[in-house]
């Protein structure tokens, strides 16, 4: 099977815009964690969450994303879980590819969430995921105005499949990517790095 640079190479060739690559990262750091949590493939989730959105920004359509992709990583030999998880993540092939399995479960837990951890880190005066509170990301989520393109069901919906507490999971991706803190761009810097100011 292809090697993690493999699939680092394949997607960046595909995806030039900086902040999904930077998502599709934060989401290998999630997966990667959940499999330790869970003893599963740690290689195979992270390149589940790696790839996931790598036909995105060429193929937005909901109707040809993942599909491409599927094509793309058949081609190149990657592991049919792998390629299914990536299309059970796309709800409109849910009749063809129902997220029965844990891997599928996982990255669909993953996604929506990891894009609403970056956003409020963002928004934070230090610019650091490092001290970032759960209840920070729960105040966000409520603001309907706050990163519009997060999917609040479907965030919700995946903890519900993943079966696991929301606010737990939300403190166990911030850690995942926090230990990702610098590629992902969520480090701040050392002056502006401070304690969590209740708000």
């Amino acid at each position: 099977m292809p090697t993690r640079n493999d699939a680092y190479t394949l997607m960046t060739n595909h995806v030039k815009n900086e902040n999904l690559q930077k998502h599709m990262l934060s989401v290998e750091a999630a997966m990667r964690a959940y499999a330790r949590k869970y003893g599963e493939d740690e290689e195979l989730w992270a390149m589940t969450g790696l790839l996931h959105d790598c036909d995105y920004e060429e193929y937005p359509d909901l109707n040809e994303h993942t599909r491409v992709a599927a094509g793309w990583l058949r081609s190149e030999g990657y592991d049919e879980r792998i390629i299914y998880a990536i299309l059970a993540h796309n709800d409109v092939n849910a009749a063809t590819h129902p997220r029965t399995d844990l891997l599928s479960k996982g990255l669909y837990a993953c996604d929506e969430i990891t894009g609403m951890i970056t956003a409020t880190t963002l928004v934070r005066p230090n610019k650091s995921i490092h001290g970032l509170e759960v209840s920070s990301v729960r105040k966000k989520m409520k603001s309907k105005g706050f990163a519009a393109g997060v999917n609040r069901e479907d965030l919700m919906q995946g903890a519900a499949e993943l079966d696991v507490d929301l606010n737990e999971h939300i403190a166990f991706v911030i850690q995942a990517m926090a230990e990702r803190a610098e590629a992902l761009g969520l480090a701040g810097t050392p002056e502006q790095t401070q304690p969590e100011v209740a708000r």
